[in-house]
């Protein structure tokens, strides 16, 4: 099997890259957000916290919109016979929230760091992003709650997408997981 091409047993090299280095950035993000949000002014991470959240960030949206030209772009193997029509439905059902959420996230944090008419400006300078949207009252703390809830949200979902993995591997000793672990060209 070819690094870009899924095959009717496993997931690409790629789209596994995809999904395990988003999986990552997420958990991630969400470690360093919630240990910024109780940072002190004087904090000499202070500053810092928060411009790499947005960095990386910005990579997420980036590496979400690859993922989503990708799953349009090529087969992915079909969903295993062994899975009841409500798992399907489960499955299919979390995937979009999920997809939903980091949209949701992208867009709440976008305005909370440009409420105020300041442009996004992340890795360094290298990229400024204008603010589009400013001047409404209290947006930037409406966007706080919107984005803490989503992260919330999107964390419980992927710990669910998790257990049903593991759940697929350890009880219906099915190929689930091992289609998005095991080494390509190996079964």
């Amino acid at each position: 099997m070819a690094f870009w091409r899924s095959d009717d047993r496993q997931y690409s090299g790629f789209a596994k890259l995809l999904h395990w280095g988003s999986a990552l950035i997420v958990v991630g993000l969400f470690a360093l957000g919630l240990w910024m949000v109780d940072l002190s002014y004087y904090h000499s991470w202070y500053r810092t916290a928060p411009d790499i959240h947005k960095s990386v960030g910005i990579a997420l949206v980036l590496v979400t919109f690859i993922r989503l030209v990708y799953r349009f772009s090529v087969r992915y193997p079909a969903t295993l016979t062994s899975h009841s029509r409500l798992e399907r439905l489960a499955a299919k059902a979390v995937h979009v929230a999920i997809y939903g959420l980091l949209l949701v996230m992208f867009v709440s944090g976008y305005l909370i760091t440009t409420a105020k008419g300041e442009p996004l400006v992340v890795f360094g300078g290298l990229i400024e992003i204008p603010s589009l949207v400013s001047g409404f009252d209290n947006l930037e703390d409406l966007a706080g709650e919107i984005h803490e809830i989503a992260a919330f949200t999107l964390v419980g979902l992927a710990l669910l997408h998790a257990a049903a993995a593991l759940k697929h591997h350890f009880i219906d000793r099915d190929e689930t997981l091992l289609r998005m672990i095991r080494r390509s060209g190996k079964g």
